[in-house]
C-alpha cells in the first residue's frame, strides 16, 4: 500500500511538473508575441525587404534580402565588384559566390536547405508552433549579452533544431544558436540581435545582427510590398 501511495504521489508530481513547464513555455511565447505587437500583427506579415551593409576583413558588403512568406527567400550581396546571391524556394536552394571563386551556381545540400527552408516562415517558429508541428522546450535561463534570457529549444517538423534566447525583461529574441551544414560540414552558428525599432508599417525588427562573419547593420526594412516570385526561381 505504501509503495502504491508513493508511486501515485510521484505520478502527480510528474504531471504537475510537465504542466508547469508547458505553461511556462506558452507564457514566454505569448509575452514574446506581445512585445512584437501581438499575434495578429505578426501573422499579417507577408513580405519583407531588408537593406543594409556589413564589413568583413576590411571589405564593405551591401546586402539586400527579400522574403515572401512560405514562398521564397533571396539574398544579394555586392562586394569587391562581384554580385553574389543565395536563393531558396519551397523545393530547393542554390548559392552563387564568385567572390569565393565559384564559376556557376551550386545547389545547397539537403541539410542546409532544411535550415534555410524554415526561414521562409516570416511569422517565426513560435507563432502557432503547435499547429506547425514544432516542439518548444524550456531549457532554463542563461546570461545573454549581460541579461538573463529564457533558453527555448525548438525542434522543427523537418527535424532541424535551434535554440532561441528570449530576454526575460524585454521578451524579445536576443540570440539564436544551432547547427548548420556549411560546405558539407556541420558547423555551430550563433546570431545575436539588437537595436529593435519599428518600421513604417509598425513591425518590430532588430536593425543590428551580430553573426560569426561580422555585424550586419540594416538601414531600411520594408514590409508587405509586392514581390515578383520570379526572384525565387533558378
Amino acid at each position: 500500500m505504501k509503495k502504491l501511495m508513493i508511486s501515485g504521489l510521484l505520478a502527480v508530481v510528474l504531471v504537475m511538473s510537465q504542466s508547469a513547464t508547458a505553461q511556462s513555455v506558452d507564457d514566454i511565447v505569448t509575452k514574446y508575441m506581445d512585445a512584437l505587437g501581438g499575434k495578429e500583427k505578426l501573422m499579417s506579415l507577408k513580405t519583407v525587404k531588408m537593406e543594409g551593409s556589413m564589413n568583413v576583413q576590411g571589405a564593405d558588403l551591401t546586402i539586400t534580402s527579400v522574403k515572401s512568406h512560405m514562398a521564397g527567400f533571396r539574398m544579394d550581396i555586392e562586394v569587391m565588384g562581384t554580385s553574389n546571391y543565395q536563393i531558396v524556394n519551397t523545393t530547393k536552394g542554390t548559392s552563387f559566390w564568385p567572390i569565393r571563386g565559384m564559376a556557376s551556381p551550386e545547389d545547397m545540400g539537403a541539410d542546409q536547405f532544411k535550415s534555410f527552408y524554415n526561414q521562409l516562415d516570416l511569422h517565426g517558429p513560435l507563432v502557432n508552433y503547435k499547429e506547425k508541428g514544432i516542439t518548444v522546450e524550456l531549457s532554463g535561463t542563461e546570461k545573454t549579452g549581460g541579461s538573463d534570457a529564457y533558453k527555448l529549444k525548438i525542434t522543427y517538423k523537418n527535424g532541424v533544431t535551434a535554440n532561441y534566447f528570449i530576454d526575460t525583461k524585454t521578451n524579445r529574441l536576443v540570440k539564436t544558436s544551432g547547427k548548420m551544414s556549411v560546405n558539407g560540414q556541420e558547423t555551430e552558428v550563433e546570431t545575436s540581435f539588437s537595436d529593435f525599432k519599428q518600421n513604417a508599417d509598425g513591425y518590430w525588427f532588430p536593425y543590428t545582427m551580430n553573426t560569426m562573419q561580422g555585424t550586419v547593420n540594416y538601414d531600411k526594412i520594408t514590409t508587405n510590398m509586392a514581390v515578383d516570385e520570379g526572384l525565387f526561381k533558378f
